[in-house]
């Protein structure tokens, strides 16, 4: 079995709703790129839902399909695959899964490239190789990595897309009432802010555990001040207070809160991930499968495991394949306690698949067929390439 070829395929879509919700202090998007900032967060982001697929084919015509979370730019991501990690695949046998991500990461490793697009490129391929050896082999990706420990994951909520306090307490309470039983508020809109969003939201949904983003706006003094009134309300988690390079800052207030620091998503490897677990910056672990691949997850996990912390996979903007990898990845690691539910996304993202996956605020069902258990529909991957 050898590997024939390998596909990019850009997607831009226009959302029905936008992603993380309205924001009136949004800068409009740029006309040349449709990008823009949404303050206080510093990141761009996209007016439409922006990813990239992959599928990798053999000789024997069996696929297998793979996606880099590339919210912004992803025919940055495609470029890497088309030009240099597509091309040398070719003519390798895809079942060799782990010796391949080997190869492709040693390719440009000394340059500095085990993060970023590059990563990113490496993740996507490194999903549709393990689809692919499931596909061959008949088995789920989660029976490839050892086993389930649960075919059910459940899910917290993220991010209650409204932009009121009032609007955020009346999306909460309807999600409670639809079984949800924790849920994330987009914060980093200054302490009383954030503090103002929480009470709301657990005033109006008294039994959702609560956790807080802050989307990393904060100097270490207003983090702690956050924190500590998180301690006192025992919110679930709290992800990204500081900057996303501050690892000794994220140390110190790891260290003065009981509240678990949350971090993971801008991380692409176990070597990060190592230099914070050891350094006991964080407390929860958040890395997306997207971003790093099945084969660097699994490894994250195992670190992770090593330093008694739990992981709780990320999601955000991705389609299909990488919810359905990021569902075997947690179904395959013995603390895993939830996996993120956006459900602005999910709806779009099941869009391209020939049958939805089991999804919804009270978790997720672990697709069970060989592979990632997906069927992608090709000629709707077709048409949102042609709508881009």
């Amino acid at each position: 079995m050898r590997i024939t070829h390998v596909t990019t395929y850009v997607i831009k879509q226009p959302p029905e709703q936008a992603y993380l919700g309205t924001s009136e202090e949004a800068a409009e998007p740029s006309a040349d790129s449709g990008y823009f900032v949404r303050p206080p967060w510093r990141s761009l982001y996209s007016a439409r839902m922006e990813t990239l697929l992959v599928c990798v084919t053999t000789d024997g015509g069996v696929e297998g399909w793979g996606e880099a979370l590339a919210p912004v730019g992803p025919e940055v991501t495609a470029a890497i695959i088309d030009r240099m990690l597509g091309p040398w695949l070719i003519g390798r046998d895809p079942r060799a899964v782990r010796p391949l991500w080997d190869g492709m990461r040693d390719l440009m490793r000394e340059r500095g490239h085990l993060v970023g697009h590059q990563a990113d490129a490496l993740a996507a391929l490194d999903i549709a190789l393990w689809d692919l050896l499931g596909r061959t082999t008949g088995l789920p990706v989660a029976q490839l990595l050892g086993g389930a420990y649960r075919t059910v994951i459940p899910a917290y909520v993220s991010g209650l897309g409204e932009p009121t306090d009032e609007g955020r307490a009346r999306l909460a309470a309807d999600w409670a009432a639809q079984g949800a039983t924790a849920v994330k508020i987009a914060g980093g809109n200054g302490v009383e802010a954030d503090l103002a969003t929480y009470d709301a939201v657990a005033a109006a949904a008294p039994g959702l555990r609560i956790a807080l983003d802050a989307h990393w706006v904060y100097p270490l003094g207003e983090a702690l001040a956050l924190g500590q009134e998180l301690d006192r309300r025992r919110a679930l988690f709290f992800e990204a207070p500081l900057a996303p390079e501050d690892t000794e800052g994220h140390r110190d207030l790891a260290y003065r809160l009981a509240t678990p620091i949350a971090v993971g998503e801008a991380m692409r490897n176990r070597y990060e991930f190592r230099d914070w677990l050891s350094r006991r910056a964080l407390g929860l672990a958040q890395p997306d499968v997207a971003r790093t691949g099945i084969t660097e997850a699994t490894a994250i996990a195992a670190v992770a495991d090593a330093h008694h912390v739990p992981v709780a996979f990320h999601h955000s903007v991705g389609l299909g394949v990488a919810l359905a990898a990021g569902l075997h990845a947690s179904a395959a690691v013995a603390d895993c306690p939830y996996f993120e539910f956006q459900p602005t996304v999910v709806p779009y993202a099941q869009r391209i698949l020939r049958h939805p996956i089991t999804a919804g605020p009270t978790g997720f069902t672990l697709p069970d067929g060989p592979g990632l258990g997906i069927e992608v529909d090709r000629d709707a991957v077709h048409t949102f390439v042609k709508e881009n």
